[in-house]
């Protein structure tokens, strides 16, 4: 549900039934309330203490909605500067001052939550970020329904949904 057009609501935990904004740009889309409730409840159990990365972060969504549930740290990758204004905006309301907003992921992750655009998926950025991903960690991608992305034969398939025009994959690194 939003509240308005550049606004969604982070679904639960303790920043759960709030707002942010969304970047007043159409080189990113918000991913829908339905498709993070989708991921949120496949991997409630996989976030708490965990490092997360959010890939192609745009409002910071991702990242935040697995801070309200217990994700020990969130990196944010992007590189709109809109996009990056929205992020900061959008930690400073909930008062998150140890997240990282990153132009390239640094370390390791637990996650790996990959939202690019839907028309210039990146599948080259996409691919190299599984690199990034520590054994037993769970990569999830978004992405449009052509092109299909990269197969990553060193990842486990866990889930793969579609919801309107997004295909979710959650992958587990073997």
């Amino acid at each position: 549900m939003r509240k308005n057009n550049n606004q969604i609501r982070i679904i639960s935990g303790r920043f759960g039934g709030q707002t942010i904004d969304t970047p007043k740009t159409k080189l990113t889309h918000p991913m829908g309330e339905r498709e993070r409730m989708a991921i949120f409840n496949s991997l409630r159990d996989e976030i708490s203490g965990r490092r997360i990365l959010d890939a192609f972060a745009g409002s910071g969504a991702i990242g935040i909605e697995a801070l309200s549930i217990g994700a020990a740290h969130v990196d944010f990758m992007e590189n709109n500067p809109k996009a990056i204004k929205t992020i900061k905006q959008n930690l400073a309301k909930f008062k998150i001052d140890d997240a990282n907003i990153l132009k390239y992921p640094d370390g390791d992750y637990g996650i790996i939550f990959v939202d690019p655009p839907y028309d210039n998926p990146q599948y080259d950025i996409v691919a190299g970020l599984v690199y990034n991903l520590v054994p037993g960690g769970y990569f999830v991608l978004s992405h449009p329904e052509t092109p299909e992305p990269p197969a990553f034969t060193y990842l486990e398939m866990v889930s793969d949904k579609k919801y309107a025009a997004a295909h979710i994959k959650i992958y587990r690194k073997k």
